[in-house]
């Protein structure tokens, strides 16, 4: 079994290479992948649920959409999550029930600040194995 998601290094930004058997799963480790660069997912706990609808004009920006929402909702919000579950997915809507907790200073260690996931070098590809999608941060 493939992990859920890799770092990489990118000139002043950073990205994750994310795996899903499916298409639900490369989204759900997407967001893993994304707190994973902001705390330790260890920490949070499954304190709280929301429900969270994203959509776009395709399965591309479905991605960028669907993980800008997670880092909006941990500026606004000050929410993590260690959980999403994917409910509905097409390819220009996504409906998720995200679990977690509100951020606690004592608890949470920031590793650091992603600003948004961008465009830049996006991948989202099918191969025999399953999905697999590199996204780029600016941190």
């Amino acid at each position: 079994m493939k992990k859920a998601f890799e770092t990489i290094d990118h000139t002043a930004d950073i990205g994750i290479i994310v795996y899903g058997a499916d298409v639900k799963e490369l989204f759900s480790n997407a967001a893993l992948g994304l707190f994973s660069l902001i705390t330790e997912p260890e920490s949070i706990e499954d304190k709280l649920q929301f429900n969270l609808k994203v959509r776009s004009e395709d399965a591309d920006g479905l991605l960028v959409e669907w993980l800008n929402e997670l880092i909006y909702f941990f500026d606004a919000k000050h929410l993590l999550f260690n959980r999403c579950d994917i409910e509905r997915l097409t390819d220009n809507e996504l409906n998720a029930t995200c679990h977690g907790e509100g951020f606690d200073p004592m608890r949470h260690k920031i590793t650091r600040g992603v600003k948004a996931a961008t465009y830049h070098m996006l991948k989202l590809e099918k191969d025999r194995e399953g999905y697999t999608a590199q996204v780029i941060f600016d941190i």
